[in-house]
């Protein structure tokens, strides 16, 4: 399947959208954007764009239209309410599928998470090993991925993606928070002794797994696959390649997880903490999982390890900064609030 195709991606403004429009226009495709937010790249000249949300049945009709391929990445992240992650990443995603298989889609890629897993007691992870899911979010991923499978069992085309915590251009987010502090040459606190091993990986790995699904034979990518760094070290080894990067010396501080985590629970309570308990109930955690099956099968091979991603997008964070300075919000687009983490980064 080499020929010009015609892609919509949901959730095409946002961080993982952007980049994969990029990658699909160097491609030769003819790329579609279906996001609730503005579209406002510099290829937004090159590209179909709707403005609507994947809850509106007629807003993904009309982006259906004349498509091929379905990237399927919107979804309600956890900062957001219950209400809507539920509505958003189940009912939306239900839209998104359905309205496919009524304008005879070839395949609808899903898009899922990690966070389907839980806080498991073993690592790796395997695709196989049961869905657990952990808040209002993690439960939605794992509804929204039922919601493929069935219709995966109506005769449709849908591999479902699994990506460890993807970085790169355009990310911002929860790391925002942590290149700004190596920018001004602050040390960096972590929950934990940091000796524990959490995967990630760079956008362009993903979109490179996501082409793979796309370009492969029906049979043969009809399936769920878990996609993370090949290489990766621990926490606190990772994360310092980036302090070392920025040149000012500063080292990565661990603290005792308990109450450091107690601390964030009250500060969240408080709506003065910019962590959800997502991030810091796991950040002392192993968090990582096997990629053999999207190696064997796909012939996938990550090119960037934890260190490599990180390093890339601070540096982009760096050449960007004056875009996004003074901005903030709950996307990963945005840089979040550092609420009560201000005051800290005073005494690092």
């Amino acid at each position: 399947m080499s020929e010009t195709q015609s892609y919509l991606i949901t959730g095409g403004a946002g961080f993982l959208g952007i980049n994969l429009t990029r990658y699909l226009l160097a491609h030769g495709h003819q790329v579609t954007s279906l996001d609730i937010a503005p579209f406002d790249y510099p290829e937004h000249d090159q590209i179909t764009i709707h403005t609507g949300d994947i809850r509106d049945r007629e807003a993904v009709d009309r982006a259906m239209q004349g498509i091929d391929i379905v990237v399927h990445t919107a979804a309600a992240l956890p900062l957001y309410s219950e209400a809507d992650i539920f509505s958003t990443d189940i009912d939306g995603t239900r839209n998104i599928v359905d309205s496919a298989q009524q304008h005879g889609v070839q395949r609808v890629i899903h898009i899922s998470s990690t966070a389907v897993y839980g806080v498991p007691d073993h690592h790796p992870l395997y695709e196989t090993d049961p869905l657990i899911g952990v808040g209002p979010y993690g439960r939605a991923k794992i509804d929204a991925e039922q919601v493929c499978l069935d219709y995966r069992a109506r005769g449709m085309c849908i591999p479902i993606i699994r990506p460890k915590s993807f970085i790169g251009p355009e990310r911002l987010g929860v790391f925002a928070l942590f290149y700004d502090w190596a920018k001004d040459g602050r040390g960096f606190p972590m929950i934990g002794s940091g000796n524990n091993r959490y995967q990630l990986m760079d956008v362009e790995d993903l979109c490179d797994a996501i082409y793979l699904t796309a370009t492969l034979d029906h049979d043969t990518v009809n399936d769920t696959f878990n996609v993370g760094a090949k290489d990766f070290t621990t926490m606190r080894e990772d994360y310092q390649a980036v302090l070392d990067y920025a040149g000012h010396g500063k080292k990565i501080v661990p603290f005792p997880a308990g109450p450091v985590i107690f601390g964030l629970r009250v500060l969240e309570a408080l709506k003065l903490s910019p962590l959800y308990a997502w991030v810091y109930e796991t950040a002392s955690k192993d968090s990582f999982v096997s990629i053999e099956k999207a190696e064997q099968v796909l012939g996938w091979q990550p090119k960037y390890s934890n260190k490599d991603a990180l390093i890339r997008n601070y540096q982009w964070y760096l050449d960007n900064l004056a875009t996004f300075e003074g901005q903030s919000g709950v996307s990963h687009r945005v840089p979040w609030r550092q609420g009560a983490l201000g005051v800290a980064k005073l005494f690092f």
